[in-house]
């Protein structure tokens, strides 16, 4: 499996600095920041579990659908729309690598209402005085994996997640500053057309 399809596989930094012994977030108040979130873009930082790291632009367009486009020379491209995620290796002749959305932990955050309140969600939630961390998974399949978001307050920002997968690999992803609410259309996020961009 490689480091990309890890971001989705049945998928200790230095953060961002952050205001000294901020409250911690309640779980009412992140949810309702990530439903406010329709479109975003940021940049952002991957290390992998082996220690690899890679950079490039996020894109979002809630409900369902993100963008990953990797600078080179890695050039990879993952796109999760029309309920699937792909992963297109540049340096590959083969089709993308492709599964269902729902079975991501990042599903959990792109799904048309977050509420990370519902039974059995969210299995961590703490605080280190400066960022609030919550822990979530498929109720009905912790198998998936869980993701670990770390935000911050003053106002509410995702700085970044981290994606363990079903063995404890984790690749973690650090977000720049997001930009919200620009026009992201819908082409962007359409793994057919892309496949057929490429010959596939």
């Amino acid at each position: 499996m490689n480091r990309r399809t890890m971001l989705f596989a049945p998928l200790a930094l230095a953060l961002w600095a952050a205001p000294a012994q901020a409250a911690k977030l309640s779980l009412a108040e992140i949810s309702a920041y990530l439903n406010a979130i329709r479109t975003a873009e940021a940049d952002f930082t991957q290390i992998n579990d082996d220690g690899t790291i890679a950079t490039g632009k996020l894109l979002i367009r809630r409900p369902g659908r993100i963008r990953f486009e990797y600078d080179p020379p890695d050039a990879a491209l993952v796109l999760a729309g029309q309920g699937r995620v792909a992963v297109f290796d540049a340096k590959s002749n083969e089709p993308p690598e492709r599964f269902p959305l729902v079975r991501t932990p990042l599903n959990l955050i792109l799904a048309d209402k977050v509420d990370l309140t519902r039974a059995r969600m969210v299995v961590g939630h703490t605080s280190d005085g400066k960022t609030t961390t919550v822990v979530a998974q498929d109720p009905k399949h912790p198998d998936y994996g869980s993701l670990h978001l770390v935000f911050t307050g003053n106002p509410v920002q995702l700085r970044q997640w981290i994606v363990e997968d079903g063995t404890g690999q984790r690749t973690t992803v650090i977000l720049g500053d997001m930009k919200l609410g620009g026009k992201l259309h819908t082409s962007l996020f359409n793994i057919d057309r892309e496949m057929q961009k490429r010959g596939f």
